[in-house]
This record gives structure tokens, sequence and C-alpha cells, in this order.
């Protein structure tokens, strides 16, 4: 396993900061650890809760910019879908957020080879108006991501030693 470690001063000073900087603290240094790549290699040196947060942190900035149809055009549908990360969004108290990345799945299961496919950006664009299933799902996580982020940041703050060492 990679050692992830936090200066205490920063953890107490991003702390302060609130949730967002308190979450992002550990998503930085996890991928600090990781030299910023997130692979099948990289992923091996992390446990199963260093591995979550660094997902948490890619499907907020995918359906935030772009809702799923963005996350899955950008190759990580199978990484969200094929995966175990509703399981552990249940596992750490989230369970709405479980509800919703099934209920993605569903609709992932049956559009992903038309999301995937390579696309120019006009085509790109237009996979929005072509799939207007997701739009739920993608409101839903705008409405709820705040809320999620702090269950997150409690999560992390509960088990802390699963995600870096405090020093």
């Amino acid at each position: 396993m990679k050692k992830v470690v936090i200066k205490n001063s920063v953890l107490v000073e991003k702390a302060q900061e609130g949730m967002d900087a308190f979450v992002q603290i550990f998503v930085d240094a996890i991928n600090e650890s990781i030299g910023g790549q997130l692979t099948v290699e990289t992923m091996a040196t992390l446990n199963a809760d260093q591995i979550t947060l660094l997902a948490y942190n890619i499907l907020c900035e995918e359906v935030m910019d772009g809702g799923f149809v963005q996350l899955i055009h950008n190759g990580y549908g199978p990484f969200f879908f094929r995966n175990p990360f509703g399981k552990m969004m249940r596992e750490w108290g989230l369970d709405e957020l479980a509800t919703l990345i099934n209920r993605a799945r569903t609709l992932y299961g049956k559009y992903y080879k038309d999301i995937e496919r390579e696309c120019t950006d006009e085509e790109f664009m237009a996979l929005f108006e072509q799939f207007p299933q997701f739009d739920d799902c993608d409101d839903l996580f705008v409405e709820n991501e705040e809320q999620w982020t702090a269950a997150v940041a409690y999560y992390i703050d509960e088990h802390i030693e699963q995600f870096a060492e405090v020093e």
C-alpha cells in the first residue's frame, strides 16, 4: 500500500475552510501518492476506501460538468457501473447516491454503446438531446451533491486512518 501522509496543521486548516476543502485535501494527497494517474497498477497500491474517494471525486467533476452522459462518454462507465462503487456508497451511508448509481447503471446498460462511441464535438453535444433519460439522474445528483459531499467528509473523518496517516 502507498503511504499517504497529511500534516495535521494542513488538515485543521482545510477543515476550517469547509467540507469541500476537507475532502479535497485527501483526494489531493491520494492522487499525489499515485502520481496523479489512477490506473490498474496504481489502484493496486490503494485500499478500497481510497479508490472510492477518488471515484467519488471523478463522479462529482464529470456529473457536475456534463452529467452522466459526459461521464460515460469520457470512458468512466465501466469504472462506475461494472464495479462495486454503488455498494461502497451504501457502505459509506450514502443510500440515496447508491440508488442513483443503480438507476444510472440501468440506463448505462441500455445506451453505453451509443454514448461511448468516438464522435465530433458537435456529435457529443447532440448526445445530451439524444439521451434525455439521464436528465433526472443528473438533476438528482446536482440537487444532492452538497449533502453527499458532507456525508463523504463525515465518513472520512470517522475512518481517517483508511485514507491517510496524519502527522
